[in-house]
């Protein structure tokens, strides 16, 4: 945790690593999680109590690893009236917004050609909800409610449940987001389970959801056998700061992302030097008041920077280069520079829209590309839970007068066999055998 200037000769070298942090080095886990993969594939439901067993510390019968309606229900009962209330109302908030990504099947039509494009729900999704260091409903609700709207038949959920405890808050929050199965299944060996289908967990056609960076590199290496929404990072925040901001709302927002994990990443970029030295007694004071200190400590410690630029112009130059999961724009007039902005998962406008109302009811999908991913990648959504499939008609006269070009460029290749493919449909008589 420290103050980075334009001036300071280390301020290129500090500002790049932030840019290039995604060279994730998974050479010491790659190991570990193929062979977690390749046990559940060839040993099935055997792989899968063994694993559960040594990483989540408790023994379990196969039939129990589903999770039941009686647990389900008895799960309200433990949850406050004003807790289900507010998981209704983000849920709602979730699949309004959701309700608007929909896309829709079109065909158009010419000179007897029919061109078009159909949308199909996938059949089944898996959505993994992390469970190790705290509980996340809102993960919980992000994940299956694009799917539900998409139409996704079957929502399977795994999640972590150490020593065998599922969060209440999850399993309620799944009931009121439509997952179809819940079980208490989590790390490599869900992945691996969802993928491969030859345990009690049903196969998936797509994997959704962040985990640790176990849960990261098996999705990466089950990609192609399904789907996967991303290869998840730490989680970040950037926040572009101006002279005007209040410097206890900034420390509160880096801290929001600091108490995630021992990785997260926390950057402030200003240009502003009054604001930086004062966010940095801000963190020093808000941090002592905070319940995950050993966590977040390690966050500041390691990953923490605030930089100070010329201009807010050099600002948000850096951020499209840093491309961050979250972007505050923390000034005066943030309408005027959002159209500046290219590479951001989400992007908070506004002195008093702080990260954290996304990541629970404003609406938008929480599930954002991290690393500098932004600058190819989109948040979770209902795209991920569809597919488009080309439609293609053409009458025979159509055909006719497609047919040279097409045998033109089939020959270009020199592919006979499309060629004839083509002419054999548009003779005016073919001599039959």
């Amino acid at each position: 945790m420290k103050i980075v200037a334009f001036d300071q000769p280390e301020f290129a070298k500090e500002m790049n690593a932030v840019v290039h942090r995604l060279e994730m080095n998974f050479s010491t886990q790659d190991e570990t999680v193929r062979t977690i993969l390749d046990k559940v594939q060839k040993e099935g439901n055997a792989a899968l109590l063994e694993f559960t067993r040594r990483f989540d510390r408790y023994e379990v019968a196969l039939e129990d690893l589903r999770v039941s309606p009686e647990e389900i229900k008895s799960a309200y009962t433990k949850l406050s009236s004003e807790e289900v209330e507010a998981l209704k109302q983000a849920a709602e908030n979730i699949r309004v917004f959701h309700e608007r990504q929909k896309p829709e099947s079109w065909t158009i039509q010419s000179n007897g050609i029919k061109l078009g494009q159909k949308v199909s729900p996938l059949e089944t999704a898996g959505i993994y909800v992390p469970g190790g260091k705290a509980s996340y409903p809102s993960s919980v609700l992000m994940n299956a409610i694009p799917a539900k709207v998409a139409g996704v038949k079957k929502i399977v959920m795994c999640s972590p449940c150490p020593d065998g405890q599922m969060s209440s808050h999850a399993l309620v929050a799944a009931d009121l987001a439509g997952v179809d199965e819940i079980y208490k299944v989590g790390g490599a060996q869900a992945v691996a389970a969802m993928a491969f289908g030859n345990t009690i967990i049903p196969r998936v056609d797509t994997i959704v959801g962040p985990g640790n960076i176990y849960v990261a590199l098996a999705k990466r290496m089950v990609f192609g056998i399904v789907g996967i929404d991303m290869v998840a990072g730490p989680s970040e925040i950037l926040i572009v700061a101006d002279a005007g901001a209040r410097a206890d709302y900034i420390a509160a927002d880096l801290l929001s992302q600091a108490e995630h994990d021992e990785e997260a990443v926390p950057i402030l970029v200003t240009p502003s030097k009054a604001l930086a030295e004062a966010v940095l007694e801000e963190l020093e004071v808000q941090k002592k008041q905070l319940k995950r200190q050993d966590i977040i400590e390690a966050s500041l410690s390691n990953r923490c920077l605030l930089f100070v630029v010329e201009t807010l112009g050099q600002a948000v130059e850096w951020a499209n280069k840093i491309a961050p999961e979250h972007l505050e724009l923390a000034i005066e007039d943030p309408e005027a520079w959002v159209d500046k902005i290219n590479n951001a998962g989400a992007i908070f406008m506004g002195r008093y829209t702080p990260e954290a109302i996304g990541d629970y009811m404003a609406g938008p999908n929480h599930v954002l590309p991290t690393s500098g991913t932004a600058r190819f990648s989109s948040p979770l959504g209902v795209y991920n839970f569809i597919k488009r499939t080309s439609l293609i008609s053409y009458t025979q006269a159509a055909l006719k007068e497609s047919s040279k070009t097409a045998q033109l460029l089939a020959n270009m290749e020199h592919l006979d066999g499309h060629a004839n493919a083509v002419r054999i449909r548009t003779e005016d008589s073919i001599s039959k055998k």
